[in-house]
C-alpha cells in the first residue's frame, strides 16, 4: 500500500466512523418512534424497550452503511478536490482511477463483510427483537399453522391438514393424496389426526379411498409406518423470511417449490441475501463520479446527493422487488437490476467525472 493510498483511507475513516454513527442512529430512532407510543400503552418498562432498540442495532448497521459509504466517498473526493489536493494528484500524473483504488478496496471489503455479518449477527439479532417485541406488545404468538399443504421429496404423496400444533407434533383434519408412478390419483386418506412418534406420523381411525370398479369406495386403512415426512416440514411454513440464514431460505424456497405453493416472494427474499450487500461496492463506484462536482458547500452537497442517491436506488429496489414477488419478473432480475442500473449509471457518470 502506497502513501497515498494510506493518505486517502485515513481521510475516509474518521468521516465515514461519524456517518455511519449519525444514520444508524436515525434509522433507530425511527424504528423506536414507531413503537414506542404501543409500547407504552402496554406497560413495557424502559429498560424493556431500550432492549429491543440494542437488538435492531445490526439491523441499522446493514441499512446506514451503504448510505455512510456513499456520502463519505463523495465528501472526502469533494473535500480533497475543494483543497486542490486532488487536482495536484492527477496533474502529477496519478490516473483517477488508481487514485480511487482504496476506495473500491474498501467498498469490495463492506459488501463480503456485510453478507457475512447479516448472516450470522444481523438476523439472530432481529429475531430476539421480534420476539421481544411481541412479547412487550402482548401480540399473540401462535406456534401453531393452520391450512397446511406438504408434498413429498418425491411428489407423489401430498400432505394437508387444517392445523398442526407444532409443541403436540400432531395434525388434525389430515387428508392424504397419494399419486402412481406417472403422477395419476391413486388412493386418498382421511384422519381425525396424525401424531408423530418419532419415525413416523400415526393416523387416528384412517379411512382410505380408492378406485374399484370405476368408483371410489371407502374402507377403513390399515395402520402403517408409511408416512415418514419430518415435523420441521410442515413447521417451516411458519417461518419469517427475513428470520432465515441463507442455507435456511433456500431451504424454505425449495419446500414451498416442493409443496406446490406459491414461492415467488420467498425466492425473491432469497435473492435479495446476494444482491444487497453488493450495494456498498456500487455506492462507492457512484461516489467516485460525484467526488469532483462540489466546489463549494461540500458536506451539505455530499449529504443531499448521497440522501437522493439513496432514495432513487430504493425506489427502484422496491419496485423491482415487487414485481419479483408478484413474478412479474424472474426472482435473481427482481434482485439484481437495481444494482446493474447503478452500475451502468455510475459507467456512465464517470466518463464525465472532472479527473
Amino acid at each position: 500500500m502506497s502513501v497515498l493510498d494510506r493518505y486517502v483511507i485515513k481521510q475516509f475513516l474518521p468521516v465515514f466512523a461519524a456517518s455511519l454513527a449519525m444514520f444508524m442512529t436515525l434509522i433507530i430512532l425511527i424504528d423506536l418512534f414507531v413503537y414506542l407510543f404501543r409500547f407504552l400503552d402496554n406497560g413495557a418498562a424502559i429498560w424493556d424497550i431500550l432492549k429491543v432498540s440494542a437488538c435492531y442495532i445490526p439491523k441499522s448497521f446493514i441499512f446506514a452503511l451503504p448510505v455512510a459509504l456513499l456520502f463519505t466517498s463523495s465528501y472526502t473526493l469533494g473535500d480533497l478536490y475543494t483543497k486542490n489536493e486532488l487536482s495536484t494528484v492527477l496533474c502529477s500524473g496519478i490516473p483517477f482511477w488508481r487514485f480511487c483504488v482504496p476506495l473500491f478496496i474498501l467498498g469490495i471489503s463492506a459488501s463480503l463483510f456485510s453478507f457475512f455479518f447479516e448472516n450470522h449477527v444481523v438476523i439472530p439479532a432481529f429475531k430476539v427483537k421480534n420476539a421481544l417485541s411481541k412479547t412487550l406488545l402482548r401480540s399473540v404468538n401462535e406456534e401453531n399453522t393452520s391450512d397446511v399443504v406438504i408434498r413429498s421429496g418425491d411428489g407423489r404423496i401430498i400432505y394437508a391438514a387444517d392445523f398442526f400444533d407444532i409443541l403436540k407434533e400432531t395434525l388434525y383434519g389430515v387428508q392424504i393424496i397419494e399419486l402412481d408412478g406417472e403422477y395419476a390419483f391413486q388412493s386418498f386418506t382421511r384422519a381425525s389426526s396424525a401424531a408423530w412418534n418419532g419415525d413416523h406420523w400415526v393416523l387416528s381411525d384412517p379411512v382410505l379411498y380408492e378406485w374399484e370398479g370405476g368408483f371410489i369406495k371407502p374402507r377403513r386403512a390399515e395402520i402403517n409406518d408409511r408416512y415418514k415426512e419430518e415435523p420441521e416440514t410442515f413447521r417451516r411454513s411458519l417461518v419469517v423470511p427475513a428470520e432465515l440464514k441463507v442455507g435456511e431460505a433456500k431451504l424454505h424456497v425449495e419446500n414451498l417449490k416442493k409443496s406446490g405453493l406459491s414461492y415467488a416472494e420467498a425466492e425473491a427474499d432469497y435473492f435479495h441475501r446476494f444482491s444487497f450487500p453488493a450495494v456498498s461496492f456500487v455506492v462507492i463506484f457512484l461516489s467516485v463520479t460525484m467526488g469532483g462536482r462540489f466546489k463549494k458547500n461540500t458536506l451539505l452537497m455530499s449529504l443531499l446527493a448521497s440522501l437522493g442517491t439513496a432514495v432513487i436506488f430504493y425506489v427502484i429496489e422496491m419496485l423491482s422487488m415487487m414485481s419479483a414477488k408478484a413474478g412479474i419478473l424472474p426472482a435473481p432480475a427482481g434482485a439484481w437490476i437495481p444494482v446493474f442500473m447503478c452500475l451502468i449509471a455510475g459507467f456512465f457518470l464517470l466518463r464525465y467525472a472532472k479527473t
